[in-house]
Parts: C-alpha cells; structure tokens; sequence
C-alpha cells in the first residue's frame, strides 16, 4: 500500500470533517486524484503484463506481419542458444580456424558500422571445445591503409618460419580491393602475438590481379609431399592454383573449370582417409546451382591431387548441403588429436544473399549466425566416395534434460507431450506403404504455423518445409528444400537440429544434409507426428533439451 493510502487512513481515523475548511477540502481533492492516477497505472501496468503473459505482445504481432521489429528489445530473444552469433552488427564468411597453443583460433568477416556504413574486418574468437567460445576483438581491422576492407582468405601458423616473421607467426592472405582501381588482390598480413592482432605486410599486394574481375578468397594448405603452400583461389567460374615456398611470392600451376554453378567462391582443398583406407584429395568450392535444380551451398569432388593438378574422379560435384542457408562453408583439421585425416569439421553461414538482411534479430542489434561445427568423413559407396556428416560429439555436453519415446504408431497425426525451440531430436521412421510421414516441429498452440521435415515417399525425396512458418524469403520461392530418397528401404533415421531462428536435419548416415533459416513465433514450439496415405512407425525417438553452459 503507497504512502498516499496511509495519509488517507490516518486523516479519516482521527475524524477530522472532510469539510472543516477550504484547505483541507483542496488537499482531499489532490490525494483523490493522485489515488486514481495510482489505480489507473496499477491497471495498466497488471494488464500490459497479462498481455505479454498471455496474448501476443506488439513485437510478434510485427513479426507475425513481417514487417521490421519496433525499436524496443522484445521480450523474446532470437539470439540463438548454441549457434555461434557476433556480439552485435554484422558477420558473414567464417574463415578457416586454426590451433594454436591448445585453443581454436576463429576469424570472421565483421561490419561494426553496420547497418549504416559499409566495410568487413577479421572478428576474432577462440574455443577449447568447438562449443563455447570468448570474443577476442577485431584482429585485422579495416581501413587501415589506401586500399579498401580486407575480405575473406586463410591463416595459417608459420611453424617453420618460412615467411620470415618467427617461427610459429600466424601469416594470413586477405583479398582487398586494390587501391589501385579496386581490382581484387592479395595482400599478406601477419602476427607474432598468436592470433591476436595482424600487423599488415605491405600496402602493395603479394598476388596481383591477373587481368579477371574475380579474383578472391584465397585458401592456403601445406602440401605433405612436395612440402610447399599449396593455394586456391576462385576466379570466376575457375579455380586457380599456386604454389609459393615463403607465403609472399607465387607461382601460378594450375587451373579447374567448374561447369553449370555460377561464379564460384570460398575454394577448399584438403586430403582425406576414407573408411575403406583409401587416401583421396576432395576440391570444395561455394557455388550456385540454382539454374540446375541443385543447391546454393557447398559444392565438392573427390579425386587426386599432385601437388600441381587436381583431377576429380566424376564432372559432376556433389553437395554437403541441401538446404538454403549453409554458404561460404570451410573445413579444418582437429587441434589436438594424431589422427587428422580420417575426419574433419566444417561450418558455415547460415544466410543467403538472396535476403540477407530480412531477420528479426537486428530488433537485437545484430545479424548473422553460423551453422553448428559439425564432424565430417569420407565414405565409400558403390564404387564412389562421399562425404557425411554428423553434429560434433562436444554439443552433447549443453545436454539440459531428455525425453525418450520407444514406439509410436502413427495415422493421421500425433502431437507428443513436451515443446522446446533448442533441441536435439533423433527419430526412426519405418513404414511399408504410405505417401509422406515426418514431424511438425516449431509448432503454433492453434497447429496452423510450424516447419515440416520428413519424406515423401511417394516423390522419392526428404524435404524441409519453412512454407508455414514465418521465414526470410519474403518472395516464397525458397521454401522447401529437397534431396533424392531411396523409398525403397522403407526407413529413415533423422537427426534434427533446432535452434532459435534456424533447423538443421541429418538423415540417415548424414550424406544429405539440410541447414535452413526460420523465425518462428516466440509461443511455437510444439512437435507433431503426422503420416499421410498409411501408417508410419517412430521409434527410438529422444529429444536433448539444449542450452548454454
């Protein structure tokens, strides 16, 4: 009760008149508007709280509509639990982590001025464990010298000295506009403090434009064999070779023309041990294959390289990813382990420049996540190898809480007792006649908004489906994403992956991969089990509850 409550009494207690004299009746007519003023803000405040409790506060109802987030932070967060996020502004391409000293070293593209100015530098982040990871700063900062922001290339640790920095310098190779026309080089930063802060080589580029207007992204390895750098650049639709002893002059050995998937970029060259114990060289690149039907993602061939040539064993590229968010991908090595060529990891943004910009997470002053870090292998399969790929073992540890299904028999639908919208789900699906089965995850309290996963047995694909949620292509055309299915084994296992504003489906071994963007609403996060045309069986269902240690 306010102090004006207690006036009040105590005037009425000791019996004054309440019409003694005009004084009083003046003061008695103030404590009654104040108390009113008090009821009325009291109501207010106990209404806007019910509000937010139990309706839909204004900034899902601005969502809902997608249009831009007022500018208040809402009372729901779309900064995700375990996906990695910049502190505020912008990122984009990651670039390739190294280990050093017992940490992995994390650099990405990073505007500071955005969204007003424009510009991209190298974040900095470090991690033991590929899981958590601690802000390090701004390493190589933009605008430092005449030519333009330094873009995407690699780092590598110098152990051997060959640059002439020390032995154990970080010397990275960062495309730039020239400020010599803005054509894109290559320019040599370098630092002696482990990563922290890069020192620039010298305002004149160590790779000099050859005459094509794309000439970026610059991927340096150490060859085992010929015990040279080894670099690949994307030029267009081409993938150049180079190779250099000291890191500051290059040679040029080498080109592969790619065919039927747009101007390439983020090159990846490294070598692998498949399951079978075969040595093989695989050559990733970023790439668009919209006109083809195929992903807008990551795109690679197995194949030989020695050391001066790279020839794929089939034309055609396989994918890492079907999905519509998972470009400028990069793999790298485990730190700590003596085995380095039987797995690898790999991550990537997930965002599309097709509607970069269109997420409410900039209401949070920020925009831009990474895929989660996950392990890949080399497999054989009917005379050819492929890559697969599974979530790296460490998340388990953010492991909250676990609910496990054995059986369920599914016609119709089934919606099971328990949400969340930051979880691990691993199903088996069986069935032996039927048209399309999977789960409705992210699903509204009245059922109408949710994201589809599944197969559809009866068009021979898996598939995940953002057409009923609220999701960034305002355009509708980038909804559903497929991959072929072999319906013939009547069974499917699925690993899903579901975070604030994003879903990433693992099916079967993880030779197809989806990594999609969505922002459902804050309230959506029911899990629905739903067959059409028969009846379909999930069993070993377990869902991990996730969140940040």
């Amino acid at each position: 009760m306010s102090m004006l409550h207690w006036h009040f009494l105590f005037v009425l207690k000791r019996g004054v008149p309440l019409n003694s004299n005009k004084a009083f009746r003046r003061r008695f007519t103030i404590w009654m508007i104040c108390l009113a003023a008090v009821i009325t803000v009291g109501l207010a405040v106990n209404y806007s709280t019910k509000e937010r409790e139990e309706g839909t506060t204004k900034e899902e109802a601005i969502v809902n509509a997608k249009l831009p987030l007022a500018p208040k932070k809402p009372a729901y967060t779309y900064r995700p639990a375990y996906h990695f996020s910049p502190p505020d502004k912008w990122m984009n391409d990651p670039q390739r982590p190294i280990y050093l000293d017992g940490k992995y070293h994390y650099y990405y593209l990073y505007n500071r001025d955005y969204p007003k100015g424009n510009g991209t530098e190298w974040r900095h982040a470090t991690s033991t464990d590929l899981v958590h990871w601690t802000d390090e700063g701004v390493a190589i900062p933009k605008y430092t010298n005449r030519n333009g922001d330094p873009w995407t290339g690699s780092a590598v640790v110098d152990t051997a000295n060959t640059a002439g920095f020390g032995k154990g310098a970080l010397v990275a190779i960062v495309t730039q506009p020239s400020a010599d026309g803005g054509k894109q080089e290559q320019y040599l930063w370098y630092s002696t403090n482990k990563g922290k802060k890069f020192i620039s080589y010298r305002n004149i580029p160590v790779m000099k434009n050859p005459g094509t207007h794309d000439f970026r992204d610059p991927k340096i390895i150490r060859d085992p064999e010929s015990r040279k750098w080894i670099m690949t650049m994307a030029e267009g639709t081409k993938v150049g070779f180079y190779e250099s002893s000291n890191l500051k002059d290059w040679r040029y050995i080498s080109g592969f023309i790619t065919e039927n998937i747009g101007i390439v970029e983020c090159p990846d060259l490294y070598r692998m041990r498949a399951d079978d114990g075969t040595y093989h060289w695989i050559l990733g690149v970023s790439a668009n294959g919209k006109s083809e039907g195929k992903p807008n993602t990551y795109a690679y061939w197995t194949g030989k390289f020695d050391g001066k040539e790279f020839v794929p064993d089939r034309k055609e590229p396989q994918w890492l990813d079907y999905g519509f968010d998972w470009y400028a991908a990069v793999t790298f090595e485990e730190g700590a382990g003596n085995d380095k060529d039987s797995h690898r990891y790999a991550l990537a943004w997930m965002n599309n420049w097709d509607y970069p910009h269109t997420t409410p997470t900039l209401q949070e002053g920020y925009n831009g996540i990474n895929s989660i870090i996950r392990q890949i292998k080399l497999k054989s399969a009917d005379g050819t190898y492929l890559l697969v790929s599974q979530p790296a073992k460490a998340l388990d540890q953010l492991t909250k809480s676990t609910e496990s299904y054995q059986r369920i028999e599914v016609e119709g639908s089934r919606t099971l007792n328990t949400a969340g919208d930051t979880y691990q789900l691993d199903a088996d699906i069986s069935w032996s006649d039927l048209k399309n089965a999977g789960l409705r995850l992210r699903e509204s309290p009245d059922k109408k908004r949710h994201v589809d996963v599944g197969v559809f047995v009866e068009g021979g694909y898996s598939y995940v489906n953002r057409a009923n949620t609220w999701q960034p292509d305002k355009r509708g055309t980038y909804v559903e994403s497929r991959a072929p299915f072999d319906t013939g084994n009547k069974k499917v296992h699925l690993k899903i992956l579901v975070d604030k504003t994003s879903i990433e489906v693992f099916v079967d071994d993880g030779s197809v991969v989806f990594s999609n963007v969505i922002f459902p609403g804050w309230k959506d996060k029911g899990i629905t089990l739903f067959s059409e045309g028969g009846q379909a069986v999930f069993e070993n269902v377990v869902i991990k509850h996730l969140g940040k240690n």
